[in-house]
């Protein structure tokens, strides 16, 4: 019989403090999170609580928290593996995250300090960066980045811990990293939109391009694969988008 292949997901689990249910659940999470680890991939769990030299109950506790999430899945014949998101779930994470942002961004653009908007500013200029060096990975990272730094001035935190769980659960799919360089840069250049008139104080023309941005991004999401594959061509959005 050969060897069993050792998981890829134990390879990349950091183990700074052995047995502390609270770093089990941080580590599994950020490995997902930051796409580390692909959707479907098997979560060991008994090669996990040894690797954190602890019995089983810790760490089937932190999946089941993470199930909660919507970052992981339980299968009676495949045991935990990260989560796959289907087409319309997809789709619905997106429309969860565009009404939460929505109603954050009128709070945010009048309650901005201007520590702010330089952190706004200077993670535009990582975002073009980004586009620079043609660095999907990057543009994924700081994409976000930049929704955070939009939304948070606007001090509703119920509300961005209800958007930052939304952001995890898409996470997995790393969307900015499979959508091709032209769509990015049309992505990008909404934010800048957004950007100019975030620092203006425009509240309903932040909402107006807000609203359409997402609507771009729910055009470009359409071209991902997913569990039933990608529900449109490429060619066909980027003409779809260019059009808009």
């Amino acid at each position: 019989m050969p060897p069993r292949r050792r998981s890829a997901l134990l390879a990349r689990l950091v183990v700074d403090e052995p047995g502390r249910p609270q770093v089990i659940l941080g580590e599994l999470r950020r490995l997902i999170v930051d796409g580390a680890v692909p959707p479907s991939t098997v979560i060991p769990l008994r090669e996990v609580a040894e690797l954190f030299g602890v019995s089983h109950i810790p760490v089937r506790e932190a999946l089941k928290t993470l199930m909660g999430e919507g970052l992981v899945i339980h299968q009676p014949s495949g045991g935990y593996i990260v989560a796959q998101l289907t087409a319309d779930e997809l789709r619905e994470m997106y429309v969860v995250r565009q009404t939460l942002e929505t109603a954050s961004l009128a709070a945010a653009t009048l309650n901005a300090t201007d520590a702010d908007r330089a952190e706004l500013l200077e993670v535009n200029a990582l975002l073009e960066q980004a586009i620079r060096d043609d660095d999907p990975a990057a543009y994924h990272r700081r994409s976000r980045q930049f929704h955070v730094a939009l939304t948070r001035p606007s001090r509703m935190f119920r509300l961005l811990h209800m958007l930052e769980s939304t952001w995890n659960v898409t996470e997995p799919v790393q969307s900015m990293v499979h959508i091709c360089r032209a769509d990015r840069v049309r992505l990008h250049t909404d934010h800048a939109l957004m950007l100019e008139a975030f620092l203006s104080r425009d509240v309903d023309r932040l909402v107006l391009l807000a609203e359409r941005h997402h609507r771009r991004l729910e055009t470009v999401i359409a071209t991902l694969p997913t569990d039933t594959g990608p529900l449109a061509p490429t060619e066909d959005i980027s003409r779809a988008i260019a059009g808009q």
